[in-house]
């Protein structure tokens, strides 16, 4: 007889409560295999698809197209061990084994005590072993001394993490989970990759930042049911234009920013680059070359590629750049991270700059690709205005914004000439640094703007 399974809404990780569904990939009465998309939804993050950890019939589903659902809300039911009417064999009456978030697979968890093991300096993950009480722990075969599978749950926070092991070839019961309870987290799949001396397909892990506890999105505390009065219109606070309403009030809320800027003549670096340009070759854009100019600056002001832990009331400095970018898209404003942008020149700079911002224009970025930041760089000047004064991407400490390059009068060599200006502003987090460090960043940016040879002369 079958067994009817709900599958609910999992915990997509990086913080989100909630998401949207875009669209369905199964109907009523399909065969779903373990581990197969059913669904595609749109977080405030990235577009995603829901592996379900059953196999089975598809016998009910939850939520048209465009509904938003919270985390935890039912998605489909499986009926898991029945033969479909068009004489398909039986489908597997087990589940996948990986526990969504707390969301079981083949029956109700139990409460569960975790035996902590180190992780290993070297070789393969150890793993985190969860048992129900009573038993006695598993190896990291699954059982206790000896051989054979493990058929108890393997801990996992979300699909993405899921999918990458998979593409990996990772045993996710080889892990050591670093989250609460024993979850396993992005981090700890590609920590197990780099170990395994693998290539991992998603980008490198950012280094943990400290957070002060986020509150809940104002979006799902107070939802307001009031119609719209004459002559308004309202637009729900939800999707990614929510998680940017609610990240921006947070940086004004908790970050004492100051803003200075200054003028350039970019002549010699718009003729740099058209120099480069016509030796051939993979084209170099201008977003490369101010990316390089930012790491080059935060190399000498490294106090700028910081975060603040308010709890601890400590600066934490980085000695990795991972750049942010702002990338306006059809869905509203991203940004996008460059990993190790200290370590790229600037024909990869442009690579991963273009990889990233089609992946914002199709809504295909992944989380990680939106998360770790150290630093943003803000080209506002694309908009056709010439300053602003941007606000910090929290929890980092500065934005360096870049306005359009247009001819202005500008005195050159004692001489009143027609140049290429740009204004550079950098808003900045006034407790990691004063005006002087400020000052100073700016002024090299600048410098390396009106003069490339500088930044030459300092790598």
């Amino acid at each position: 007889m079958a067994q009817v399974l709900e599958f609910k809404l999992p915990d997509l990780g990086e913080g989100l409560t909630e998401a949207e569904i875009v669209r369905w990939l199964v109907e009523v009465g399909d065969v779903v295999a373990i581990d197969q998309p059913v669904v595609e939804v749109e977080t405030a993050k990235a577009m995603v698809e829901v592996p379900c950890p059953y196999g089975g019939v598809v016998t009910a589903r939850f939520g048209e197209e465009g509904t938003e659902l919270p985390v935890g809300a039912p998605l489909i039911t499986v009926a898991v061990g029945e033969r479909p009417a068009s004489g398909a064999a039986d489908t597997a009456s087990e589940g996948s084994g990986n526990v969504l978030v707390g969301y079981g697979t083949s029956e109700a968890p139990a409460r569960r005590r975790r035996v902590r093991q180190e992780r290993p300096v070297s070789g393969a993950s150890a793993t985190a072993v969860t048992t129900r009480e009573g038993e006695p722990p598993a190896s990291v075969n699954g059982r206790a001394g000896g051989s054979g599978t493990d058929d108890g749950p393997v801990p996992v926070i979300s699909p993405l993490v899921r999918r990458l092991a998979r593409q990996n070839g990772l045993d996710l019961r080889e892990l050591t989970g670093s989250g609460p309870d024993g979850l396993i987290l992005r981090a700890d799949v590609e920590y197990a990759l780099r170990a395994a001396g693998q290539s991992a397909t998603a980008s490198p892990a950012a280094e943990p930042q400290p957070r002060a506890p986020q509150a809940p999105s104002p979006a799902l505390a107070s939802r307001s049911s009031a119609p719209a009065a004459p002559g308004e219109i309202r637009t729900p606070l939800k999707g990614i234009r929510g998680a940017v309403a609610d990240k921006l009030a947070r940086s004004r809320r908790e970050i004492p920013d100051a803003t200075c800027w200054v003028d350039a003549d970019a002549t010699e670096l718009m003729r740099a680059r058209a120099a480069m340009n016509a030796a051939g070759g993979p084209k170099i854009s201008l977003l490369a070359l101010l990316a390089r100019i930012c790491t080059a600056a935060l190399a000498r002001f490294p106090e700028l590629n910081s975060t603040v832990d308010a709890e601890a009331r400590e600066v934490v400095r980085f000695d990795h750049v991972h750049l942010g970018f702002a990338a306006q898209t059809d869905r509203g404003l991203v940004v996008p991270v460059v990993r190790d942008a200290h370590a790229r020149d600037a024909e990869s700079l442009t690579a991963e700059f273009a990889r990233l911002t089609e992946a914002g224009r199709t809504g295909t970025l992944t989380p990680g690709e939106l998360t770790g930041g150290t630093f943003t760089l803000n080209n506002y000047g694309v908009f056709g205005v010439d300053g602003s004064t941007p606000i910090i991407n929290h929890p980092e400490a500065a934005m360096l914004g870049v306005g359009r390059i247009v001819p202005k009068p500008w005195v050159h060599e004692g001489e009143l000439a027609v140049r290429q200006v740009v204004q550079l502003s950098l808003t900045f987090d006034h407790r990691v640094c004063d005006g002087g460090v400020a000052g100073g960043f700016l002024r090299y940016v600048a410098d390396c703007v009106e003069q490339p040879a500088v930044l030459l002369r300092t790598l």
